[in-house]
This record gives structure tokens, sequence and C-alpha cells, in this order.
């Protein structure tokens, strides 16, 4: 069969359409995943071509699936952190919507609260049990999207929910279609992409699924959940694996359109970001993400992660206020949240050096050693650390950077108060210490050796 691709433009060859496999046992893929095993990757050098589409856009889902893994939010640190969102996506919606739990009053509340904002963007999504009763809250709450758990790996459907990919299908679109009757629009999420057999369910699945939102007039969203982190976003790799095969299939076999596709990726081999982009560059509008990462086992894609790599790829801040990410890191370091302090963008050390040698290109231009303005668009100055292995350089480095010294009176890694304050740092590492100089104790030294350089400094 021949039809006309909307997608590309031309005519294209369709021989194929998407029948569901009811197979009488799991396909387990054992060869991929034996689970004695690190999994395997795979490559059968089938070629597809990137086409990103015409917008892209960042979900969020701090307060479903990031919360999960955390102590709860109060209502007033959701909202807090809402407004946050709000305001680092900008005017132009960056971050379309973000997720909310249902199930508690204070849930309930939270999600009250943010939408009497009265944002456009991020609009106030929600994620429930698929039972009528989830159902008629999503309606009486006034929300218009909710997520609905599609489970589509044989390791859910036979292991874990007892049923034939015929029962699971069928259970899905019958939830489906309650939710259209409800006038809601269902976001399916196909959980365990990553290890589902894309061409006996997966691709089936999302036909239909795309009959019923044609005959409905109501959007049906798909959100591709790489449960475990499995995506591979190398070129040519196969099936479940392939991110790129995932995407352009269900555009392709599917018939799913970009705007109705969400890619949700966890960490758990350090892919979550690329595999993130990838699906972007293949044809989903939409990454779902989490905020500083929170998430299950090794979390969730970093929504801040993606907002620098959506300007990358676009050449654009698009309204975008990246000095909030600096406020979000804080804030939840405030609420007994860790963020390891080598995290980019948000760690405390991101952009603090200890070595010498690079200190000493800090003073001299801190484009040499710093990944971009840090300052002008996070807020955050680059910083050395000062330790053994500083050197006059980095004494110096802290010092203009610490006390904001301005161009025209920097002080010189040759200056005297450095060398003493160095004879001072050395002393101490000659006694045995281990730890970085805090910034305190460098005052200190600062105000020992010249109480009115120091003075003047802070301005005392």
């Amino acid at each position: 069969m021949i039809k006309y691709s909307k997608q590309k433009n031309v005519l294209m060859e369709s021989n194929w359409k998407p029948n569901l496999q009811d197979v009488g046992s799991p396909n387990l893929y054992r060869e991929l995943y034996s689970y004695e095993t690190i999994p395997k990757i795979a490559f059968n050098f089938r070629q597809t071509p990137m086409e990103i589409p015409d917008q892209i856009w960042i979900t969020d889902t701090t307060f479903r699936d990031g919360q999960q893994a955390t102590k709860p939010f109060t209502a007033d640190q959701i909202v807090d952190i809402f407004k946050m969102e709000h305001e680092l996506g900008g005017p132009k919606g960056i971050i379309r919507q973000s997720e909310f739990f249902l199930y508690s009053e204070k849930d309930r509340e939270a999600v009250r609260r943010c939408m009497e904002l009265g944002y456009e963007f991020p609009q106030v999504t929600s994620w429930i049990r698929a039972n009528e009763k989830d159902f008629e809250l999503v309606k009486e709450m006034k929300i218009k999207e909710t997520g609905i758990l599609v489970s589509c790996s044989d390791y859910h459907i036979f292991k874990k929910m007892n049923l034939t990919r015929k029962q699971a299908a069928d259970k899905y679109l019958g939830i489906v279609k309650m939710a259209l009757e409800k006038g809601v629009i269902p976001r399916c999420h196909f959980e365990d992409i990553t290890r589902a057999d894309f061409y006996g369910f997966v691709a089936p699945l999302a036909y239909e699924l795309m009959q019923l939102s044609k005959e409905s007039g109501i959007p049906i969203k798909i959100r591709a959940c790489d449960t475990m982190g499995y995506g591979i976003s190398y070129p040519g790799v196969t099936l479940p694996r392939s991110v790129p095969g995932i995407i352009s299939g269900l555009r392709y076999y599917g018939e799913v359109p970009s705007q109705y596709l969400e890619w949700h990726g966890h960490n758990d081999f350090y892919k979550v970001v690329t595999n993130a982009a990838t699906a972007w560059l293949y044809g989903c509008s939409s990454v779902n993400c989490t905020l500083m990462g929170i998430g299950e086992r090794t979390g969730n894609c970093p929504l801040e992660a993606m907002t620098v790599e959506y300007a990358a790829l676009k050449g654009t801040h698009a309204g975008m206020n990246f000095r909030v990410i600096t406020d979000i890191a804080r804030y939840f370091e405030s609420m007994g949240i860790e963020i390891p302090e080598r995290t980019p963008f948000v760690g405390k050390s991101f952009n603090v050096t200890r070595a010498g040698i690079h200190a000493d290109g800090l003073l001299k231009d801190p484009e040499i050693y710093n990944i971009f303005d840090t300052d002008k668009i996070f807020g955050v100055p680059p910083r050395v650390a000062v330790d053994a292995h500083s050197g006059l350089a980095g004494i110096a480095y802290w010092i203009n950077a610490y006390y904001s010294v301005p161009k025209e009176e920097r002080i010189d890694k040759k200056d005297k108060v450095v060398e003493r304050i160095k004879e001072m740092v050395d002393a101490e590492y000659e006694r045995g210490r281990t730890a970085s100089i805090s910034d305190g104790e460098l005052e200190l030294m600062l105000q020992s050796v010249d109480p009115i350089l120091y003075l003047r400094l802070t301005n005392k």
C-alpha cells in the first residue's frame, strides 16, 4: 500500500499494518537481558533519519515520580517549586506541563493552589489509578489531562499482571475509552518500553490508540517510559533498546504525531540526558523530567539539564530564566535533599577549580576554564577551592572572586599578600591537613596578613 506522508511530504510505501501478536509465552529478550550478566547492546545497522519536530518542550514529574523517592513535599513546598518552574520555563512555556498526584488531601490542596495561580505554563496534569472514582476526581478538579499506567513489556504483562497481551491491550483500550467518555485527555504511560516487543505489542497498541483519538477528536498521548534506563542512543542499535527506533517506529508504524509523543527515562546506565535529547532529535516533541533528577533508583532526567540542552539545540534561551536553576537547587538543599557538589549546573562545586594551573588560567581569562559565563547565566561566578595544589594563582583568584574585586583593582598572584597567605596554607598541609581551606579560614588569614586590605575589600 502507498499513502501520502504528512511527516515527509511524499508518497511512502506502507505494506505493514501493526497487528497484536498474542503469544503463548513471554518474550523476555534473554539474549539481551540474561539478568546474571550486564545487559548487552546489539546492532543491526539500520539507520533512522533524525526528524526534530517543529516544536520541542519539557514536561515535569517532580511532584509525581520524583516525589516518590524523597520525603513527601508539603503543599507550601510544592507551590514554591511550581512558581520557580514557571519562572524558569519562561513565557513561551518551554516547561509545558507539571504532573501531580491526587491521592491525598495535601496533594489536592497543592493542585488547587497551583491552578489558582493562573499560569498558562506549566499546565497542571495528573496521574491516577485507572478506576471510575479517580476519573471523577480529575473532572471535579477541572484537570484536562491525566496519566494512566500502560505496562507494555512481557515482564509486566505476564509476570506482574498475569495477563495475555490481548487481555492487557483490551484492558488498556477500555481504560482509555473511559477517559474519553469523561472528556479527559489520556496520557498513556508505556511502562518498560525498552524491554517490550515493539512490533508485537507496542506499535499495534499505539496504532489502535491513534484510531480512537481520530474517532473521538480528543488527543491521546503516549509517554514512552524507559523504566529501567536500558535505552540506547547509538545509531544502528536493535530494538527494543534503540531510542531512535522506538521514537521513529511510534511515529511511522503507530502513526503517533510528534506533539502526542513524550519520552521518560531513568539514569541506571548514565544515559538519561543523552537518551532524552535523542528522543527530541528523532521526532518526540516532549521529554519528561524531574528537578535535580530525583526519582526511583538512580533518578529521572534532570529538568535543569534539558533546559540547557534545549538552548544548545535551538540556539536560544527562549525566554527561560536560568538563574532560577540556582535558586531551585538551594531550595532543594533547604528541604534536606542532598545535591552532590560536582553535579553539573547545580552542585556547589560545578564550576570550582582546585588545580593551580587552572586557577592561573582563570586569572587571565575565565573563559579558558569555565564552561560558559556561569555568572551571567546562572548567577554563579567561577570559583577556586584553595588546597595544597592551588598555588599563588589559586589564592589570588579566590581573593578577587570572593570579594568581587573590580577588574582594574584585582590582586596579582605575585602580590606579597598572596605570597604570605600561601605560606600559611602550605604550613597547614605540612602539618598533615587533607581538606580544602574554607572561605572563613582564608578570610582570617587575609585579615591577619593585611588588615587594611581586608577592611577595604569588605567595606568595613
